[in-house]
């Protein structure tokens, strides 16, 4: 697909669990309509409708000592952002010292990180999660890396399929309420 200047390959769903593409299924959360809900024990994203119905995406997520659990609100959509790897992730990794990012305080700007595009980490769209008014600094966004989808080995955001994140951040606005939980009832 064509998005903003960009073509975004298609994913090759053969390859993929079917329990993870994006489906209509029973709302197992029994959260408010407009939530997001993650179950991080299934690899699942819910967006609540109405009418005991949820929107179910499946998602990649944080490797072992990076998940994160508790409830947060979108408070800043971007799309194709920059990607500024966080201090602690340079220090794991050195190679992405290319990318680290410095604050302006003159202009109110960040200097440096990555461009967007294809392969930049966010992907197509990112949701930024806050809590009291405080950037955790986790994200929902799109990915490059289908095959991750599914599995544990970021480190400790929710990762989507380009497609999908491009779906859900139509669907979401500002202030969105999330709730990261680790056991829903299954359906």
């Amino acid at each position: 697909m064509a998005d903003s200047g960009y073509q975004i390959p298609a994913v090759p769903v053969s390859k993929m669990d079917p329990r993870y593409l994006r489906q209509e299924v029973a709302d197992p959360t029994g959260e408010a309509p407009g939530s997001i809900v993650i179950d991080t024990s299934q690899h699942f994203l819910y967006l609540v409708r109405g009418g005991g119905r949820a929107l179910r995406y499946g998602v990649g997520l944080g490797r072992e000592g990076f998940a994160w659990a508790g409830r947060a609100q979108i408070e800043r959509k971007a799309m194709w952002p920059k990607w500024h790897p966080p201090a602690e992730m340079i220090q794991r990794q050195p190679e992405l010292e290319k990318y680290k990012t410095e604050y302006d305080k003159a202009t109110g700007e960040w200097r440096g990180g990555m461009e967007p595009g294809i392969m930049n980490p966010l992907g197509a769209r990112a949701l930024y999660l806050y809590q009291d008014g405080k950037d955790t600094l986790y994200r929902i966004h799109g990915s490059p890396e289908w095959w991750s989808i599914g599995k544990s080995v970021s480190s400790g955001c929710v990762r989507m399929i380009n497609q999908d994140v491009i779906d859900l951040y139509d669907r979401v606005p500002d202030g969105t309420p999330v709730l990261v939980t680790n056991g829903l009832r299954t359906v």
